[in-house]
């Protein structure tokens, strides 16, 4: 996608897209807690990618971006499946049993579920503060797990952290298969096509849609609506905006600004409030991510100033670079 930046400087531009990036994936969850009282699981996953693909469609005429090369599709399906397809039903699954503040900061764990994976299978490096951001991440979500569980449907809130850890592992993965396949296609034309192998993945609920959609509320349907076209098709497609001008980690750390504007959305939305001790295991959750991306700076060399760095650039792709 081309922004036409004309007297704004590049900076400013990014900075925009990580902003919006960021508060749109925020409100995704108090959204999907708000359509999912009108629309089950899997009927909301289709009625999301299909709104999202219809807008990515329309992008790819627009920009006359046809289908990606072969090498790319092997990613594409892959993150089709498990992050557009799986973690959409699981989330919308999960938001049904925990509150969208909860959500949000366990699903926030996949940052450091996606290290262990690229450490295995893509062979980046497994520092030890990676792993010590891990052990205390899990205590997050054990505490989390337990406070949910106490009283009254215990069992069913469980089931409900289980669901939005799955979520985490389907976001990891998916990002794992997309980095190598952003090396041969645009990101513009991964992230359309992800898309649609999700959808089409989604396709056995659409009697559930179609059953659900005369009886739902405007306001459940609208909030449907809302998270095809700007959680999913605009804000990553603002995401792989900024991933083209910033460092992959430095730019995948804002997405822990996450979980704070969920509870202040969902305390003002939806007058949700997680308990003093799921806060705290979410807190824990995250202070083991920002262990685990804590490291010591290296200085800055004259030859680095406007260029990606090397991490980005394996990222992105040169492909990247000229499209975003």
């Amino acid at each position: 996608m081309t922004f036409r930046t004309g007297r704004i400087p590049p900076h400013v531009l990014t900075i925009g897209a990580v902003s919006f990036t960021v508060f749109a994936w925020a409100s995704a969850f108090v959204s999907i807690r708000s359509a999912g009282a009108a629309y089950s699981p899997g009927a909301l996953a289709l009625g999301r990618l299909l709104a999202a693909s219809l807008v990515l469609g329309v992008l790819l005429l627009v920009r006359r971006q046809g289908l990606p090369p072969r090498e790319a599709w092997r990613g594409i399906l892959l993150s089709g499946l498990v992050w557009f397809g799986g973690y959409t039903v699981a989330l919308n699954w999960g938001e049904r049993l925990v509150d969208a503040g909860t959500a949000s900061l366990l699903v926030n764990t996949g940052p450091i579920l996606m290290a262990l994976l690229a450490a295995r299978l893509l062979g980046e490096a497994l520092p030890p503060r990676l792993l010590a951001g891990m052990g205390v991440s899990f205590a997050g979500a054990v505490v989390v797990g337990l406070s949910m569980s106490s009283g009254e449907g215990g069992s069913t809130s469980v089931l409900g952290v289980v669901l939005c850890l799955l979520a985490a592992v389907a976001y990891a993965t998916g990002v794992v298969a997309q980095k190598p396949a952003l090396s041969y296609g645009t990101p513009l034309q991964i992230t359309a096509f992800s898309c649609l192998t999700g959808t089409v993945a989604c396709l056995p609920f659409a009697g559930q849609l179609a059953a659900e959609l005369p009886n739902a509320p405007v306001s459940a349907t609208l909030n449907m609506l809302y998270l095809g076209v700007v959680p999913t098709a605009l804000a990553f497609t603002t995401w792989t905006y900024a991933l083209a001008r910033m460092p992959a980690g430095r730019l995948g750390a804002t997405t822990y600004a996450v979980p704070a504007i969920v509870v202040l959305l969902s305390w003002a939305l939806l007058g949700e409030v997680p308990a003093w001790l799921t806060l705290l295991g979410g807190l824990l959750c995250l202070a083991g991510v920002a262990v685990s991306r804590y490291g010591p700076r290296t200085p800055r060399t004259p030859g680095q100033d406007g260029r990606l760095p090397a991490d980005s650039a394996d990222l992105t792709g040169s492909r990247e670079r000229n499209s975003a």
